[in-house]
């Protein structure tokens, strides 16, 4: 599966457009990590636990829009983008959309830099 978050797909052409296709995934806070940002907040820097959950979010969200595009017969998916938004306290969802399209190969051929001379 091909995927941009361009409008088209660089070296390939769109042959036919399929659907809006998304993945999402609702994950709330671990008390663990909870307590540890609690504790990075007063002193600074990376919230590890924070990023790893973030970056799971991501993956999770991302396989669900792929299956589904895939479920589609896509080859590719094009225009991608990410949302997140709060559904409780201590809750988000991370949500991912984009087209599921069908690419073919648009290359030119590479022309020969030595043409044979006869």
């Amino acid at each position: 599966m091909l995927l941009s978050n361009l409008e088209s797909v660089p070296g390939h052409k769109i042959s036919r457009q399929l659907d809006v296709v998304y993945g999402s995934t609702v994950r709330s806070k671990h008390v663990g990590r909870d307590l540890m940002a609690g504790l990075k907040n007063i002193v600074g820097g990376e919230l590890k636990g924070y990023t790893e959950l973030l970056e799971e979010s991501r993956q999770e969200a991302m396989q669900r829009m792929i299956e589904k595009a895939q479920s589609l017969g896509a080859n590719a998916i094009v225009g991608i983008r990410f949302s997140t938004s709060n559904i409780a306290q201590g809750a988000s969802e991370l949500f991912v959309y984009g087209t599921a399209v069908i690419v073919e190969t648009n290359l030119a051929p590479i022309p020969n830099p030595f043409p044979t001379q006869g």
